[in-house]
């Protein structure tokens, strides 16, 4: 797996979560929770990769 890559899916992965999370209330209602879940879901995979590339 190509590391910077990675690395570049991370750290963009980790600012989308930060910004939800600052910006929590100017997101619209409808949207919030479509968005908070899929954030969830790249972090999680995000360190699912991170875990991998340390393993390979």
């Amino acid at each position: 797996m190509d590391n910077g890559n990675l690395t570049l899916y991370v750290v963009l992965v980790l600012c989308l979560g930060a910004v939800l999370i600052m910006a929590r209330e100017r997101v619209p209602q409808q949207l919030r929770r479509g968005m908070a879940l899929t954030a969830v879901i790249m972090i999680m995979l995000a360190f699912v990769f991170i875990i991998y590339s340390l393993l390979s």
